[in-house]
């Protein structure tokens, strides 16, 4: 009923066993065990980057945790607006609750895959006859597997062989047999221990902040009742499958060490040049304000405000509180001028002098200068009286 799995898993150990088999020999137990641990391997090495978006996905869920949680107080009367709202969020931040899941998922049919067809070897066809295959392992090939031996015992043996009768058929030598626990045992207790370290690893991960109940529940199952369970129930497993329990838990626990410190390190690249981005935008402790660059546009003036250049002064009306007008240089040194023309000259009249204008005024008609206060001072200077 599983062939579509059975076959895919006997057909990589298949190969590894035929690569391993050419250097120690097919009938030993150490090619069949590397070829069941690289059968590990190559199935964790086509699931690597499903597990990656599962640790960044399982990462931006603790992120965006505060939300939930006050979405899940907001709506705790109406469950069904809360998984609506619930949903909107994960998709806002990009996050598949399923996509957490779907590695461990996939790892379930390969272990039920492995399983079967390691016990398989040793289960015997109902008329008596030798088998004579194993899915894609001929006669020969099984009874390499049957006689190969670890310390005495055959890998395809358990402390108990019972479950073997689930998988199908008569499985020989039903009962305990505890000829093989000083084998198993060993394993059992380092396929605990492996289990525990990668929940404990994973748990270390999490964030505080996000924490619940729940979460503290299945922690709690991961880090003790699975590895508790596995030490219980590998007197079921045979020696093939301790070993394969044994890989995975080992390259999981590799796995996370160099996935989470690639994740860490590129959150710290993240935050580095976002602060190298702040502070280049920012005024520096102490800086003057640059400048205006060149195109840029000029601040606003405030209202009656004429903007003054360095070519213009502001100009007051001849008769102002300031006594004089307010001149540019050329036409200073133009009213000296007419003022010392007009202390050389004797008999001659003020009003014969030739006017000067005055930023674009005229001179006044009552003494014909053109300069405002021009005549009061001359006449004062050389001490003549105006006809």
């Amino acid at each position: 009923m599983l062939d579509f799995i059975y076959y895919p898993v006997s057909f990589i150990l298949w190969c590894w066993h035929k690569v391993f088999g050419l250097v120690f020999g097919e009938s030993t137990a150490i090619a069949w065990i590397l070829g069941i641990i690289f059968l590990t391997f190559t199935v964790r090495g086509i699931m690597f980057k499903p597990f990656v978006n599962q640790v960044r996905s399982m990462k931006k869920m603790q992120d965006f945790a505060p939300e939930m949680k006050k979405l899940q107080k907001k709506y705790a009367n109406d469950k069904q607006r809360q998984a609506q709202e619930m949903q909107k969020l994960q998709k806002e931040h990009g996050v598949n609750p399923l996509g957490s899941c779907l590695p461990m998922l996939l790892q379930i049919p390969v272990f039920i895959g492995l399983n079967h067809v390691l016990r398989a070897f040793s289960i015997m066809p109902a008329d008596g006859k030798p088998k004579t295959e194993n899915y894609f392992f001929t006669q020969h090939d099984v009874e390499s597997y049957v006689n190969a031996k670890l310390f005495g015992v055959n890998l395809g043996e358990a402390v108990y062989n019972g479950v073997g009768v689930v998988s199908g058929g008569n499985a020989a030598n039903v009962g305990f047999h505890w000829s093989v626990l000083p084998v198993a045992l060993p394993l059992m207790i380092i396929a605990s221990i492996a289990t525990h370290l990668t929940a404990r690893h994973s748990v270390a991960r999490q964030n505080a902040a996000s924490a619940t109940s729940q979460t503290a529940i299945m922690n709690k199952l991961t880090m003790y009742i699975f590895p508790l369970g596995v030490l219980v129930f590998g007197a079921l497993f045979p020696l093939g499958l301790l070993f394969y329990w044994l890989a995975n838990n080992g390259w999981t626990l590799m796995q996370q060490r160099l996935v989470y410190t690639k994740i860490d390190k590129e959150e710290a690249a993240r935050k580095v040049e976002a602060a190298e981005k702040r502070a280049t935008l920012g005024p520096k402790p102490g800086q003057k304000p640059t400048a205006p660059k060149v195109g840029q546009k000029p601040v606003q003036q405030k209202k009656n405000q004429p903007a003054q250049t360095g070519s213009q002064k502001k100009v007051t009306k001849a008769g102002s509180a300031h006594g004089f007008a307010q001149t540019t240089p050329a036409e200073a040194a133009a009213a000296k001028a007419a003022e010392a023309a007009a202390a050389k000259s004797d008999g001659a009249t003020v009003a014969e002098a030739t006017p000067v204008a005055t930023n674009g005024q005229n001179g006044s008609s009552e003494n014909g200068t053109g300069v405002p206060g021009l005549l009061k001072d001359s006449t004062r200077k050389s001490g003549r009286k105006r006809r």
